[in-house]
């Protein structure tokens, strides 16, 4: 009977109410078989309550000291604000993105990780050029600049720039339903925003970025000269939100930029008075040779099962508009803050806990394809991966790519970090770098609050003086602490 309770000590953790269920059968099956069962009753009780009370106080001991460490002696911070400083601009194949993956390799160094180390990989190489420049042209009120910024990848305009009549597009079935005649030659502006009734704003977000991704495609199909597409975000602001741009079709390119929320619905307005209205567009933006670029990797060797990985990670490169402090600056430094309260707290985990930066997810994802490749190459076994691409704001749970077993394992786990904020424990998307492993790994992101992640994302205003120090520290707890339980529990198939 002892071995039976013990056993349950042992196991993931669960609720009182399970351990209560489990007690009562095994209440079932040896007392009918004791010779003196009254004798023993003192040993069941003492079993029963070191069952029901001894193991969640002991998680959540070990979580409530991450958590102080985070939010006393965070660094995570800290390191944010020097990767801000010293590489702002660090889209893939960039000056910046060389002295981001130097800073990586010096910062988990300094904070003693077992290993460091840089993985070579061959990056795409865009440059955005001299700053973009539109101008309305129309009868009514003369000529007036907006402000846009071209979408990476882009093609640029001819020399001296492309002056057209403008149409305005909602959907894709709405052009593709146009006669051709109608969008040859002209400048297609798509113009469908983000829905706000959706709570969660990456919802949203996925509603209407299909016409940033493929809109130039799709206008390029009827004959279009280019496209200007309303920027992703929820924010009625004047910065321009730049993303990338994918040319799939046999279509020619065009040239193809995100205009500011305010100009879009200025846009809009004036269409609705001037429908012939034109717009020039002048852009000097280049796609060159693919370069060398690295992945940066640090890890804490496993005590019991080295070869077993547990993989926390963000994505090193950033968009050239700002600092790419949310996205994924923010990322980077809660892989890297789980690993370094796990060392200085002198915890010993089972398996190697690792920390990845990915390079290259904004505009190619050949850092995270490399990566899973010679993962499988060397026969590492991921255990589990946890990625942060979401911003540096309150964590509120996790999104699993996971059922059965391991789902309500991991959702075992929200009585004991409830108290922190994390409510979210569900299945859904995890994370573009960690996506190469689906099916060899459990695939995990970090939710946190949404709703002021899209007024930065990949714009102007995505810089460190917007990020709330105390809401990355509690980022990285969260990640620390998911982690802890993982390594001391495993993951059931």
């Amino acid at each position: 009977m002892t071995q039976e309770f013990f056993s349950l000590l042992q196991g993931a953790p669960c609720s009182r109410e399970k351990i209560s269920y489990n007690f009562s059968s095994i209440l079932l099956i040896f007392i009918p078989t004791m010779k003196r069962p009254m004798k023993h009753l003192s040993t069941i009780l003492i079993l029963f309550y070191t069952a029901l009370f001894a193991q969640p106080t002991q998680d959540s001991l070990a979580i409530r000291a991450i958590y102080d460490a985070a939010l006393v002696n965070g660094k995570s911070y800290e390191m944010l604000g020097e990767l801000c400083r010293v590489a702002p601009k660090r889209l893939s194949g960039s000056p910046g993105a060389a002295a981001a993956v130097e800073w990586g390799q010096l910062t988990m160094t300094a904070l003693g990780f077992d290993s460091v180390w840089l993985q070579p990989v061959m990056v795409p190489r865009w440059v955005r050029g001299n700053k973009e420049y539109a101008k309305l042209i129309t009868r009514h009120i003369g000529g007036q600049e907006l402000t846009i910024c071209s979408l990476g990848g882009s093609v640029p305009t001819p020399e001296g720039g492309i002056t057209s009549q403008v149409i305005e597009i909602h959907t894709f079935e709405e052009l593709r339903d146009m006669p051709d005649e109608k969008v040859k030659g002209k400048i297609v502006f798509f113009n469908r925003p983000m829905d706000p009734k959706l709570i969660y704003t990456f919802g949203a977000y996925g509603g209407c970025v299909g016409q940033r991704a493929y809109g130039a495609d799709e206008a390029s199909a009827k004959g279009a000269m280019a496209c200007v597409v309303r920027s992703m975000t929820l924010a009625n602001d004047d910065h321009p939100h730049t993303g990338s741009v994918s040319y799939k079709n046999v279509h020619a390119k065009i040239p193809a930029v995100a205009i500011s929320t305010q100009d879009a619905d200025y846009l809009s307005a004036l269409l609705k008075i001037e429908a012939d209205l034109s717009l020039h567009i002048e852009t000097n933006c280049n796609t060159l040779p693919d370069v060398l670029s690295y992945n940066v990797i640090g890890e804490i060797k496993g005590s019991e099962l080295p070869n077993e990985y547990l993989l926390a990670g963000g994505h090193l490169d950033a968009w050239d508009k700002g600092e790419g402090a949310h996205d994924d600056g923010a990322g980077c430094v809660h892989a890297m803050e789980a690993l370094r309260i796990m060392r200085a707290s002198g915890y010993k985990p089972k398996r190697t806990l690792r920390a990845v930066l990915f390079m290259n997810e904004e505009n190619g994802l050949k850092g995270a394809l490399k990566y899973a490749e010679l993962a499988e190459q060397h026969q590492e076994k991921h255990l589990a991966c946890i990625e942060s691409d979401r911003g540096g704001f309150s964590p509120r749970g996790f999104h699993m790519e996971a059922s059965g077993d391991t789902l309500k394992t991991l959702q075992s786990y929200q009585d004991l970090l409830e108290p922190y904020g994390l409510h979210l424990w569900q299945t859904g998307g995890s994370g573009a770098d960690i996506s190469p492993l689906r099916g060899k790994s459990l695939l995990i992101g970090m939710v946190p609050d949404s709703q002021r992640y899209f007024d930065h994302h990949h714009a102007d205003t995505d810089i460190f003086a917007n990020v709330h120090k105390r809401e990355l520290e509690l980022g990285s707890a969260s990640i620390a602490a998911l982690l802890y339980l993982l390594d001391k529990y495993g993951v059931p198939k």
